[in-house]
């Protein structure tokens, strides 16, 4: 059984440690390197990144620290994972002295429950058993696509973050619903199948966008969409911008 490495040990490890769980699916050996996150099992991100695939759990600001840190305790025959935007394949390559068997993903927090969209990238160096085994790994947390590595910024804005946009927005209604005398049993269904029902239409109806809003007559928000819609249009792209490698 290979075995698994976590250099980081915050919301993204929570996450597919969970998906993972919950599908029956949780690899034997993990090591955890963090110098507070409780799920560490050590505060050495050498010893986390001495395992068969690392997977980079660390924030852009502190990623050149760490490669340099963890560059002379990689295997030869390992894989490592980055889950960070920014640093490219190349950057990563480089920072680790020319090992060069990396792949790229962005994770999506539905992967905690088995439902997450993780568009991944690889190196060319990377054989297909190679990309098989990730792939293979990745399963229980949902979708992998294997994408360009020029889109995974973009990724990042849409799916990466994407749950961030709705979820306020999303609890905001359930409350709403509690208010108004419906039971969880009653939101939770209902929720549901308007929000995956309100996608589909917008996607899959044939109907422009326009058409798919006029569907509706009645907009109890109609006077603050265009401040909401201002809102995804300055600061996501500005996100994007400062994410972009």
């Amino acid at each position: 059984m290979r075995t698994i490495g976590f250099v980081g040990g915050g919301r993204i490890v929570r996450i597919m440690l969970g998906g993972w769980r919950q599908a029956g699916k949780l690899p034997e050996k993990i090591v955890i390197s963090d110098p507070s996150s409780p799920m560490a099992t050590t505060k050495n991100n050498r010893e986390a990144a001495a395992q068969d695939i690392v997977f980079l759990a660390v924030h852009p600001p502190v990623m050149g620290a760490v490669l340099a840190e963890i560059a002379s305790a990689l295997k030869p025959d390992a894989l490592v994972v980055s889950l960070a935007p920014k640093f490219t394949m190349s950057k990563i390559s480089a920072a680790l002295g020319g090992f060069a068997r990396i792949a790229r993903m962005i994770p999506n927090a539905p992967s905690i429950i088995g439902a997450g969209y993780n568009p991944v990238t690889f190196s060319p160096a990377l054989a297909e058993s190679d990309r098989r085994e990730l792939t293979t790994l990745l399963e229980p947390l949902g979708e992998s696509p294997v994408v360009t590595e020029e889109k995974l910024e973009a990724f990042a804005i849409l799916s990466g973050m994407g749950p961030t946009y709705l979820w306020f927005q999303l609890q905001a209604l359930r409350e709403v619903a509690a208010q108004c005398g419906l039971s969880e049993a009653d939101i939770a269904p209902a929720l549901k199948r308007t929000v995956c029902g309100a996608t589909r239409t917008l996607l899959e109806s044939g109907l422009s966008p326009t058409e798919v809003m006029d569907l509706i007559p009645v907009k109890p928000l109609g006077e603050d969409e265009a401040s909401v819609k201002n809102l995804y249009l300055t600061k996501l792209p500005a996100l994007y911008a400062k994410i972009k490698p």
